[in-house]
């Protein structure tokens, strides 16, 4: 899905105008969108919670304000999901350019930080209480491969929305070639090291503090070390702005833009995004799997089809031709017109 965006030079929402026509791309586009708007809410709450977690370690006072709700989360949380809100749509703000500066000091960062911490979990824990297994019972035969199905289904799932709207980065690639360099380092070497140095500081977490703790920020905020403390929590949450911007932001900013680009900017486009991701109070969303699986999980349905629509028309239908001015005309002699701008046979493939 990454090369008609890279040869055409446009993003996710424009590039499905190709199989959808060019108002039926709007389909496609509005689907993703509102599954990242959903997890830019949840992650930014997530991050926020870990946040407030650092926060009363050195104010221990401010626990007063966690028993008093609104709208189903504490007056605390509210300050650190508004707090990392702002820091987000600022960083936002900027432009891709400065996104991009951005993950590229902050993937660094986060790596030193991770190291460290996985030393200092070795040093206390000492290697010989370091495990790999983090499973409460052991399996074997049928049983472990049925687990192992499932992380990969697990990891493939996680993966299936960002990489659903590639297109959005592949845009700005010179050739195939960094993008097949750069999804090769980032994604199975960086998920792979990455994973193992994770797998090593929470079963390092249950002999040093006698549970084990999943959450490396939470994990930093009982090191005995203030300067420790603030710099790991920083990074951190410096790094879960950054993923979140790019999985779960950049996406809906082009997808919303895309419904009425003479209207709709690609900043306002990411501001509508971030603004409902308040209204649809994501703490109570993630605390409700019941809803999930009524809402998110059935928008994340379609994702599959969508690949498959996806490549067939482009590898298969326009056997890799594109248009590209074809793909910003919206009058009736246009290529991708299709019906009144809208390809139903794409629609019904979607739908069936």
């Amino acid at each position: 899905v990454a090369k008609p965006s890279q040869q055409a030079a446009v993003p996710y929402p424009v590039i499905c105008r190709l199989a959808f026509g060019v108002f039926g791309a709007n389909i496609p586009a509005i689907i993703r969108g509102l599954i990242a708007v959903a997890w830019y809410g949840i992650q930014t709450y997530l991050a926020s919670s870990a946040l407030v977690i650092v926060v009363l370690r050195f104010f221990p006072e401010l626990a007063a304000y966690q028993s008093v709700t609104f709208l189903g989360l504490s007056w605390l949380g509210w300050f650190g999901f508004l707090a990392l809100w702002v820091v987000q749509a600022a960083v936002f703000w900027t432009g891709m350019e400065s996104i991009r500066r951005f993950i590229d000091w902050a993937g660094p960062a986060v790596y030193a930080v991770m190291f460290a911490l996985a030393g200092w979990i070795v040093w206390r824990a000492g290697w010989d209480n370091i495990s790999f297994n983090l499973a409460e019972k052991e399996l074997s035969g049928w049983a472990a491969f049925g687990q192992v199905v499932m992380a990969i289904a697990l990891v493939v799932s996680y993966f299936s929305g960002p990489t659903l709207n590639f297109g959005d980065f592949s845009r700005y690639c010179r050739s195939m070639a960094d993008v097949r360099r750069g999804n090769f380092w980032g994604l199975p070497v960086n998920f792979l090291a990455f994973s193992l140095v994770t797998v090593v500081i929470v079963s390092g977490t249950l002999p040093i503090f006698g549970e084990m703790i999943h959450d490396p920020i939470a994990t930093v905020a009982r090191i005995d070390n203030t300067t420790a403390v603030l710099l790991g929590a920083f990074t951190f949450v410096t790094a879960t702005v950054g993923i979140n911007i790019v999985a779960n932001f950049v996406s809906p900013a082009f997808d919303f833009a895309n419904v009425a680009p003479s209207r709709i900017s690609w900043r306002a486009g990411g501001m509508i995004a971030a603004v409902a991701s308040i209204f649809i109070t994501p703490w109570n969303l993630f605390n409700n799997p019941e809803v999930i699986h009524y809402t998110l999980d059935v928008l994340a349905a379609c994702i599959g089809q969508l690949f498959g629509i996806l490549l067939v028309d482009y590898y298969l239908i326009k056997k890799q031709q594109i248009d590209v001015d074809a793909l910003f005309n919206d009058t009736p002699s246009g290529r991708y017109w299709y019906t009144n701008g809208v390809n139903w046979i794409a629609v019904k493939a979607l739908l069936l």
